[in-house]
């Protein structure tokens, strides 16, 4: 009979558990020692056939070099199947070429990976122009799933305001605004950004009479520097929402951040637990589970599938 366990990365070890725990395998941690000029020595469990790795991406670099040399020990001491689990996935915005000499770090990466695990599992991974995750890997199998399930699930548990409007900070969060509100039953719009630089953005919105007297919601899929954030949020208050609140998928924000935040009028903001961060209110592993189940053996597949 073929085996199955979770390995994870210590950053990150409480998800990685409570996912096992779900799927009712054993979790082990991946040991990392570093040695005083940085070169990394790396340590694992042993080996399943199927070995299930936990690694949230933020922070990549050493990240990366971990996986690589974990994925080496794991095959050498039997592993048949690795999975890589990434709820936040790195390196994916460069997808192109924009200046002479530029490296397209998705490509990078993408190729990287593929040569090192035979399936990637990712939430809400950051792309523009690539329609399809499956691309990006080529060659083994990669899936795409979205936070929406579960943001929408813990805000209808939470209880929500019924006359909360959800709003996209700009055009590029559509897809995951259409999806909640949906979920939700609320109205939506989506902010038109024009960006001034790196840490200059303005936010419009083709309704401004929308939010006078309502309650808005910000939904998006990553916040990093949180300038589009606070544009946003800055621009709600001025057409009279009587609150603002924030939800994200991947918060990759400094915590000292927070205080900017509210200073803007964010009453509050919450984040799914794909990157270890005090902001995490949603668990993932609702959607990550299921994902994975197929790689379970009948035997070991858990009673409890909910």
């Amino acid at each position: 009979m073929s085996t199955v366990a979770l390995q994870t990365l210590p950053c990150g070890a409480d998800a990685a558990k409570r996912l096992a725990t779900r799927l009712g395998l054993a979790c082990g941690e991946i040991a990392v020692h570093r040695f005083p000029d940085a070169e990394l020595r790396v340590a694992v469990a042993p080996a399943t056939d199927t070995t299930i790795l936990y690694a949230s991406l933020d922070q990549p670099n050493d990240k990366l070099i971990t996986l690589l040399f974990a994925a080496e020990a794991l095959r050498r001491n039997g592993a048949k199947r690795l999975v890589l689990v990434a709820p936040y996935l790195c390196y994916m915005r460069q997808d192109a070429a924009f200046h002479a000499g530029e490296a397209i770090s998705q490509r990078a990466i993408g190729n990287l990976l593929a040569a090192t695990v035979d399936r990637v599992v990712t939430v809400d991974a950051h792309l523009h122009r690539t329609p399809d995750i499956r691309s990006v890997f080529p060659a083994i199998e990669a899936e795409n799933l979205s936070a929406m399930p579960a943001i929408a699930n813990a805000l209808a548990t939470g209880g929500i305001d019924p006359a909360t409007v959800v709003i996209g900070p700009d055009m590029e969060s559509e897809p995951w605004v259409d999806d909640v509100a949906g979920r939700l039953r609320l109205q939506h719009t989506t902010a038109r950004k024009t960006r001034h630089g790196d840490r200059s953005v303005a936010i419009s919105f083709a309704d401004p009479g929308l939010l006078a007297g309502r309650p808005a919601l910000l939904v998006d899929d990553i916040v990093s520097s949180g300038t589009t954030l606070i544009a946003a949020a800055k621009a709600l208050t001025a057409m009279g929402a009587t609150a603002v609140d924030a939800v994200v998928t991947h918060a990759l924000f400094p915590p000292a951040m927070i205080a900017a935040f509210t200073e803007a009028g964010i009453r509050s903001i919450r984040s799914t637990d794909s990157v270890p961060h005090p902001t995490n209110a949603i668990l993932l592993d609702e959607i990550l589970a299921p994902a994975l189940r197929r790689e379970l053996p009948t035997t070991q597949l858990p009673e409890t599938t909910t």
